[in-house]
């Protein structure tokens, strides 16, 4: 029986995108595509225990939701309306030049990044359609109640029907346009797979974070010369490369400076810093992925805490602040100020953030850290039990949960 749960646990994480994008393909509704995986999967959970794991998994789960969209199409008055509609989106559309990368859920990444939607409705979507996340993780991700999240992703599906948004890799001309949102969306799939937000799931979810690399390779090669493009994947390796050393055999968050290096990936080190290196040669004023990799290619390049150029790092972040203000980027920059200035310039930093970030358990970790190292180990107490209860990670709340039980 385990070995059947696990079948199906590695079939959703494998197949999930590929089958959603192969109904869209086919319906042309985003909707029916969902409800049809998503009951292929139940029924996969009803009848493997019984009938055994099929030795296709990928190609029993299409062949199941392609009959409960059939299903559901025929269940429906104006099935014949909803054929015309598949027809008029996809049917006669040309075909695609000889050359252009064919991967339906590179498709489906960008019908689900469509500049008709709102950023974050584009991501919220994306990470549903193709990371298979469920709502309450997204809604987690986004700081947002679950209903609204619901709700957000309903009308969205709702949105690219009625807008008859084709389902298709943008031509040439578009795809620098329409890039930003999609490097937006497989950015938030890597760092929920990288520190998971649900209580319920591994703290670190592997298939995320290589999912997030595999598609960001691919947009790659449609988009060889994107600077953005370039800084995402190195972030995401040099990021990656940390993995195995982030997560101790307990199941508690590992921070950075406690990391074993010698346990980090030096082959992903090594081409993080190479793409890093090509876009400081190529002379164009980096973006935010392109600060957000220097930073963490500075991190990679000492070989222990102590030998991190705290300075360089800071002088990044000033970039990136300037570039994006974000209370979220602010925050980190204080906490390589605490490195440089102190804990009591940092804490000065951070606590103006408190409106903006009082639901965000990030800000409450980092002043706890620097109230802890300022002695004032009441107002520290405080700050872990408030990022405890907000932390839905349990690598973090493991890591939290020690640091408030050290305190004297």
């Amino acid at each position: 029986m385990h070995d059947v749960r696990e079948a199906i646990t590695r079939a959703h994480r494998e197949e999930w995108a590929r089958v959603v994008a192969s109904l869209t393909k086919r319906f042309g509704d985003l909707d029916i595509a969902e409800e049809a995986a998503a009951e292929a999967f139940a029924v996969a959970v009803e009848r493997w225990p019984a009938d055994g794991v099929p030795p296709g998994p990928g190609a029993w789960l299409t062949t199941t939701a392609n009959r409960k969209a059939i299903d559901r199409i025929r269940r429906e008055s104006k099935r014949d309306d909803k054929h015309k509609e598949a027809q008029l989106m996809y049917g006669d559309d040309p075909p695609d030049p000889l050359g252009v990368i064919d991967d339906e859920r590179l498709r489906l990444i960008f019908t689900c990044c469509h500049p008709a939607l709102a950023m974050e409705t584009r991501v919220a979507l994306t990470l549903r359609m193709v990371g298979g996340l469920t709502v309450a993780e997204i809604a987690r991700a986004f700081l947002v109640q679950e209903t609204a999240m619901g709700q957000r992703i309903t009308r969205a599906k709702g949105k690219i029907k009625a807008a008859r948004i084709p389902y298709r890799v943008p031509s040439a001309e578009d795809l620098p346009a329409r890039v930003s949102g999609v490097l937006a969306v497989l950015f938030l799939v890597f760092n929920e797979g990288y520190l998971a937000t649900g209580p319920d799931t591994d703290p670190v979810r592997h298939e995320l974070t290589s999912e997030a690399i595999r598609l960001t390779r691919l947009i790659r090669a449609l988009l060889p010369d994107d600077g953005e493009v370039a800084g995402l994947l190195a972030l995401m390796l040099l990021t990656e490369a940390r993995r195995t050393a982030r997560v101790s055999a307990s199941g508690e968050l590992v921070t950075l400076d406690e990391q074993d290096r010698g346990a980090w990936d030096t082959a992903l080190i090594a081409e993080g810093h190479r793409l890093v290196r090509e876009r400081l040669a190529s002379g164009v004023a980096p973006g935010r992925y392109q600060l957000l990799a220097a930073i963490n290619a500075v991190h990679t390049s000492a070989r222990d805490v102590r030998d991190t150029d705290w300075s360089q790092v800071v002088a990044l972040y000033d970039q990136l602040v300037r570039l994006e203000p974000s209370p979220i980027i602010v925050l980190n920059r204080a906490v390589a100020v605490s490195e440089l200035d102190g804990p009591e310039v940092a804490l000065a930093a951070v606590d103006r953030l408190e409106d903006q970030l009082a639901g965000y358990h990030a800000f409450h970790a980092t002043r706890a850290e620097l109230l802890r190292r300022l002695g004032r180990s009441q107002q520290a107490r405080a700050a872990y039990d408030t990022a405890i209860e907000l932390a839905g990670n349990t690598a973090e709340t493991a890591y939290l949960t020690r640091r408030r039980g050290q305190l004297g």
